[in-house]
């Protein structure tokens, strides 16, 4: 007799799915912390996301190839997703756009306290390198499944359901096709944000008003950073 068939979750999704995206190979992971961890930042990790932002910034000025551009969230921008996090203890959080990680370690510090976990994806294969090196330096990758590829593919794997928060800043012009499967894995009463709601308003008002035009989601715009657009489904 057969033994039982594991369900995907978002942990176990690389395992289960090898051939669908690659996931990134990280340093022995450090040991699980306790679910519940000091909220204040280490400094290590300070000085970290301070040298991003400058690489970011330097980086984005000299370089005209939007593929080589880390495009990173602004510091106003992580400080706010790190106070959602913690406040709804959303333990399992999903980003699109992985980007150099900047915007990720943001997640993961932010699910450290409350003992949650980030799935963060990029397409990008040398933004993707990038992140996983910043990640080894963060102690945080342990907290982090970091899978490069197209986010689609692992979007229709997943079960319904499946994560508490979705931080969204990846190709604008896919995301009105990612639309129905991030409301379907969005969790009920839980946040989907979604970065550039302000300074690239054109190019967000398809997916916004895909959001705006579903009953079931109450919607917010606030103008922190480049505009983060908040969606909160409604509890069933």
């Amino acid at each position: 007799m057969g033994g039982l068939q594991e369900y995907p979750t978002p942990r176990n999704m690389a395992t289960l799915y090898p051939n669908l995206l690659l996931p990134i190979a990280h340093p022995s992971p450090l040991p699980k912390p306790p679910i519940y961890q000091a909220s204040t930042m280490p400094d290590h990790l300070k000085l970290l996301l301070t040298e991003l932002e400058r690489f970011g910034d330097t980086n984005d000025h000299l370089v005209q190839d939007r593929q080589r551009r880390m495009l990173n969230i602004t510091r106003d921008t992580g400080e706010f997703l790190s106070v959602l996090i913690r406040s709804t203890r959303a333990r399992e959080i999903l980003e699109i756009g992985t980007s150099n990680g900047y915007s990720t370690l943001w997640l993961a510090e932010a699910a450290r306290v409350i003992g949650g976990h980030v799935t963060t994806v990029e397409a990008s294969e040398f933004k993707s390198e990038l992140a996983s090196r910043n990640f080894a330096r963060s102690g945080l990758s342990q907290l982090i499944t970091q899978m490069q590829g197209n986010a689609s593919p692992m979007l229709l794997q997943t079960p319904d359901d499946s994560f508490d928060f979705i931080f969204l800043d990846a190709e604008r012009s896919e995301y009105p096709a990612l639309w129905p499967d991030l409301r379907r894995v969005l969790r009920p009463g839980r946040l989907l944000v979604v970065d550039n709601a302000l300074s690239h308003a054109g190019e967000m008002a398809p997916l916004l008003d895909l959001i705006q035009s579903d009953p079931t989601f109450t919607t917010s715009l606030v103008p922190v950073g480049k505009g983060e657009f908040l969606a909160m489904r409604a509890w069933s």
